[in-house]
């Protein structure tokens, strides 16, 4: 259950997230929409820090620790965020935007995988993407 239970947290997050992005108003600025959610995000995320603080640190100590990841993170949720939105403004279906944007996500993620973090590209692998394409195939069609 321990393995399953973070799958489940992003499916149920990520469906939500899809209901929400589209049913923004399609004439508000997505940056007007996106500074709202972040501030009620941080807002969120410093209130579970609190609870979630087994080690004793303090905010200041984790502060410490960061790198350029969370800064570029942040950027690259932005560009996540608008983007969706963006797709569902010009007419993307809910249905399709995000099987699109997997499906070539995780081709790129494969080659990123490869060149970034020397993961082993398998048949198996391969013929994933496979699929992927010819699932993007029928799904356009």
């Amino acid at each position: 259950m321990e393995m399953y239970l973070p799958v489940l947290v992003v499916v149920v997050s990520n469906t939500l997230y899809h209901i929400c992005a589209k049913s923004t108003p399609a004439g508000m600025n997505a940056f007007a929409s996106l500074s709202v959610t972040y501030m009620v995000a941080a807002v969120s995320c410093l209130f579970l820090y609190m609870f979630s603080k087994g080690n004793g640190s303090t905010l200041i100590t984790e502060y410490k620790q960061l790198n350029w990841s969370s800064f570029l993170l942040g950027l690259c949720i932005i560009g996540l965020e608008a983007g969706f939105m963006w797709m569902y403004k010009v007419g993307w279906e809910v249905s399709t935007a995000q099987t699109v944007a997997s499906a070539l996500l995780a081709i790129t993620l494969l080659v990123v995988g490869y060149l970034l973090f020397k993961e082993v590209i398998t048949i198996r692998k391969i013929a994933g993407v496979g699929i992927c394409l010819i699932g993007l195939y029928v799904l356009n069609k």
